[in-house]
């Protein structure tokens, strides 16, 4: 289950599955796409929080779900990669191409899938408590859900290697350190801390902000020439918005600008 809500311009999804570490299963890996996706396109969502409930954030897929006890389907040669390339894959792109930023307000342990997840958000927010854990080796399996993607990205492909080939648990305050984290709470203040950055984010200029997750994201595949050109176009397109405009007004009227999003 998964509950969701938007108040005040902030879509808050929360994974509610504390008895099994919300473990993510296929039906809500698809409905998290769906709202993501979903809040791209709506005008009324300026920003997206992601949390859970429990003493975990997310243990990953959860690998029981739509198995029989007892029973093994037969594999053919393709299956692994497709249902990687269909599902978990899927769920990080849909949270690097949301279109309105996506915060994380990890609350304990995130693991494996969990891990990425969080990950891929723009921000990420961790309680205390929060540990992050690249499970993967020690089931003997490869990264999935964009890992070795995202991580020597973020830390450099030394580090993340260090944590893909031990998987060892990150405490939250290594996890800041290494620049996986901005900011480490108390598990009092996680929700609240959560909030007020994502309120800040759903009053700001939601279409600048968007096209400037694009810029960051992309300039790391792209040369200069490509992100250089990139920004120009995102600058052209965004002088045509209300907000861009509103932007520049208040500044010359020396005044707080008010943004609508638009």
């Amino acid at each position: 289950m998964i509950l969701h809500a938007t108040d005040n311009g902030v879509l808050t999804l929360t994974l509610n599955r504390p008895d099994a570490m919300n473990a993510i299963t296929p039906d809500q890996r698809e409905w998290l796409i769906q709202r993501l996706g979903d809040a791209s396109a709506d005008p009324d969502v300026r920003a997206v929080v992601l949390t859970a409930t429990g003493r975990g954030f997310c243990a990953g897929a959860d690998l029981r779900s739509g198995s029989k006890a007892g029973t093994a389907p037969e594999r053919i040669t393709g299956d692994v990669a497709r249902t990687i390339r269909t599902g978990a894959q899927r769920l990080i792109a849909a949270v690097l191409d949301c279109e309105k930023p996506v915060l994380a307000a990890v609350n304990g342990t995130a693991a494996g899938l969990g891990a990425h997840l969080a990950f891929a958000c723009d921000l990420v927010i961790a309680a205390e408590e929060a540990k992050f854990i690249e499970v993967f080796v020690r089931r003997g399996l490869v990264p999935d859900a964009g890992g070795a993607y995202l991580l020597p990205r973020l830390i450099g492909p030394q580090r993340a290697k260090e944590l893909m080939f031990f998987g060892d648990a990150l405490p939250a305050a290594d996890a800041e350190r290494l620049g996986l984290v901005n900011r480490v709470v108390p598990a009092a203040d996680l929700d609240k801390t959560a909030r007020e950055w994502a309120e800040r984010l759903a009053q700001g200029p939601t279409r600048a902000l968007a096209l400037t997750k694009q810029l960051v994201n992309d300039s790391l595949d792209t040369g200069r020439t490509q992100a250089f050109a990139a920004e120009a176009a995102a600058q052209e397109i965004n002088m045509t918005t209300q907000d861009a405009q509103e932007g520049v007004a208040a500044f010359v009227s020396r005044r707080e600008p008010q943004y609508r999003g638009r």
